[in-house]
C-alpha cells in the first residue's frame, strides 16, 4: 500500500452555499484516496461551486513534487457527481502522464509537434487593402480573466506534458534548447502546435 501521500494537507472551499460536513468529508476522503506513483503530492485543494438547483461545479488542484501542478473541474447537477468525475479526470491525466514518461525512453521516428510556416508581408501591406477593410470598427477588447504566471525554462516535451495535466489552453515558456520564448497549444486534431516568439 502506497504511504508516500499520507498527511497531504487538504483544503475544500465552498463558493455560494454552506458546506455539509458530510460533503466535507467526502471531498476530502476521494482526494486522500488518489494514489500517483509519481508525483508525490503535497498539497490539494478542492474548490465546490453552487449555483442554484442544476449547476454543481467541482474544481480539485493538486499541487505535487517537481513543481507539477494538476487540475480538472467537472459541472454536474449532484456535487457528489461532480467531485467524482473530477478525480476520475484526474486519474486519467496521470495515467496518460506515466504513459508518456514510458515512450520519452523510447526513440520516437518523428516529432509530436507541428511548426508553422513562416510568413513575412512588405511595410506597406496594409496601405493597399480596400478602403473599408482599413475603416472597420474594431471592437474593443477587454479582459476576461487575468492571471500572472511565472516563465518557466522548460524543454518542449515538458511543455506538452504540462498542458496534458492541466486543462489550460496553452503553455508559455522559456525554450531550454534554443533559449527563445514558446508557447505550445493542443490543436483540434489532436496534435500539437508550438510557436517561437524572439
Amino acid at each position: 500500500m502506497q504511504t508516500r501521500n499520507v498527511d497531504t494537507k487538504i483544503t475544500v472551499t465552498v463558493r455560494h452555499e454552506d458546506i455539509t460536513d458530510s460533503l466535507r468529508q467526502y471531498a476530502t476522503e476521494k482526494i486522500a484516496g488518489i494514489h500517483l506513483d509519481y508525483p508525490r503530492i503535497i498539497e490539494a485543494k478542492a474548490i465546490l461551486d453552487v449555483e442554484g438547483n442544476r449547476r454543481h461545479k467541482a474544481e480539485i488542484i493538486l499541487f505535487c513534487a517537481d513543481h507539477i501542478v494538476i487540475d480538472a473541474s467537472s459541472e454536474t447537477d449532484d456535487m457528489y457527481k461532480s467531485i467524482d468525475f473530477t478525480i476520475d479526470k484526474i486519474a486519467r491525466r496521470m495515467r496518460k502522464h506515466k504513459t508518456r514518461l514510458l515512450k520519452r525512453r523510447t526513440p520516437r521516428k518523428e516529432e509530436s509537434i507541428t511548426y508553422l510556416d513562416e510568413k513575412s508581408y512588405r511595410a506597406d501591406f496594409l496601405d493597399d487593402l480596400p478602403d473599408e477593410v482599413n475603416e472597420a470598427e474594431e471592437p474593443m477588447p477587454f479582459f476576461v480573466h487575468k492571471e500572472s504566471v511565472s516563465m518557466r525554462r522548460l524543454f518542449k516535451e515538458e511543455a506538452v506534458i504540462e498542458l496534458d495535466l492541466t486543462e489550460k489552453p496553452f503553455v508559455v515558456f522559456k525554450n531550454a534548447r534554443r533559449d527563445v520564448i514558446s508557447i505550445v497549444w493542443r490543436k483540434r486534431d489532436g496534435e500539437y502546435g508550438m510557436i517561437d516568439i524572439g
